[in-house]
């Protein structure tokens, strides 16, 4: 298992909680980028597929947990637009 890989999952999976609750919270969705979070989320399928096929060790767990935290808050973000609570700036 790689240590700088591990570490550089929990610094990434630190934001999301934090991404998630102002999804749920804020009156009006600002600053937030579907298509980011969309390429974020393929980002770590790619890291899900190689740990699958190349290098089984236990950072596979971070993928799915940084995954799972990332499609929450494409969800959220989807259910928020469709009630038209995202702002959209030019």
């Amino acid at each position: 298992m790689s240590i700088f890989e591990g570490i550089m999952l929990l610094c990434f999976g630190t934001a999301w909680p934090v991404s998630i609750y102002r999804s749920l919270t804020a009156p009006k969705l600002t600053g937030k980028s579907f298509p980011f979070m969309i390429v974020v989320f393929l980002g770590y399928l790619s890291g899900i597929t190689h740990k699958l096929l190349y290098s089984r060790d236990g950072v596979l767990y971070l993928y799915i947990l940084n995954a799972l935290m990332v499609l929450a808050d494409m969800v959220i973000y989807l259910v928020r637009k469709s009630r038209g609570d995202v702002e959209h700036h030019a």
